[in-house]
């Protein structure tokens, strides 16, 4: 063949070879990948949303883990605290006279005594100035293990208590706004109250607590962590694989990062509010219940942000899911120690 010929034939090929794509080609290419992207998506975020429970849940176990060794160690359940006007005291020990709630009470079993003696200076008389600097301090310090990683994460949000006896509130004050770090989960008060912050079983101040010959208050609540509580295996009479311990809180999502919701308002250190208590109260406000916008402000209940049920951390140790669905009656007695009902969570 004429090497002319080759050459226009070389040419041609190439030419055919080297043909781009046609516009009409281009946009439906951009509409397969678009259609794969929309099918792909919702399965990333279910994954996503998968690992995020699965860490809420070791967060849950590593709660009730911490829980148990307290009780090994002292033969007794955290207590939730004085009330919400006190902070954490290390000072004050372990027990039923920790001002401070079970959140505070758990730290050194997670190993952060560090920062449970923080503000620790010997004493149990009324906090001086140089305390409550410190203690404000310690209330401005979260923890990842305290948050739910589908609600929020671990940093100081707005609070409205300004009214801390044992610790500085100026001092947690930044532009004028409270700021203190936050708890997702809330101990089992039980079922007995409908408010845990109406249920005063506490010392008003630390002059009252160091009275001679002071009495403390009757605990009456019969869930398993409680204002002044003292609770032992012994005493959750229907089972520890039958009684709520800890338990993700409800929340209206458009309060996640406010101070305007009276049962998020407070901070992750202080005692006994519905902040970090719940119940199992027999009503329909008391049922557990994923995240909404515009409902139930001022829960008493448990709840999540995770879809169809909420993370539960029974008294021994496990982890259970319980349906928004539950039955009331059931729910009531998960959250009862001692109620003789001895029921079992519906599969």
């Amino acid at each position: 063949m004429d090497d002319s010929l080759k050459f226009q034939n070389l040419a041609h090929n190439s030419q055919t070879v080297n043909r781009g794509f046609t516009l009409v080609e281009l946009l439906v290419v951009i509409a397969i990948i678009g259609m794969l992207v929309g099918l792909l998506l919702p399965a990333v975020q279910q994954a996503r949303e998968a690992a995020r429970q699965m860490q809420c849940s070791n967060n849950l176990k590593n709660l009730g883990l911490a829980s148990l060794n307290h009780e090994s160690m002292t033969k007794k359940f955290p207590s939730a605290g004085w009330g919400w006007s006190f902070a954490g005291d290390a000072d004050w020990g372990l027990g039923k006279t920790q001002p401070g709630g079970w959140t505070f009470s758990l730290l050194p079993f997670m190993e952060q005594n560090a920062l449970f003696t923080y503000a620790a200076d010997g004493s149990k008389d009324t906090p001086n100035a140089e305390y409550k600097k410190k203690a404000s301090e310690m209330l401005q310090i979260p923890l990842p293990i305290y948050h739910c990683p589908s609600r929020r994460t671990p940093k100081t949000y707005p609070a409205a208590n300004d009214s801390l006896q044992n610790a500085d509130s100026s001092a947690l004050k930044s532009s004028g706004t409270c700021m203190m770090a936050k708890t997702d989960y809330a101990a089992n008060y039980g079922g007995s109250v409908a408010d845990p912050a109406s249920a005063r079983f506490y010392p008003a101040s630390y002059a009252e607590a160091n009275k001679s010959g002071y009495v403390w208050p009757k605990q009456t609540a019969n869930g398993v962590i409680f204002s002044c509580s003292e609770v032992d295996f012994g005493s959750i009479r229907d089972g520890s694989s039958n009684t709520y311990l800890i338990g993700e809180k409800y929340l209206q999502p458009e309060h996640y990062e406010t101070a305007d919701c009276a049962s998020d308002d407070n901070g992750l250190y202080v005692g006994t509010d519905r902040d970090s208590c719940r119940v199992t109260y027999k009503s329909s406000g008391s049922m557990p219940a994923q995240d909404r916008s515009g409902y139930n402000a001022d829960s008493f209940n448990f709840g999540s942000p995770h879809a169809g049920a909420c993370g539960m951390v029974m008294c021994d140790g496990s982890v259970k899911r319980i349906s928004y669905s539950i039955d009331m009656d059931t729910h009531y007695y998960l959250g009862v120690r001692n109620d003789a009902q001895a029921v079992t969570i519906p599969e």
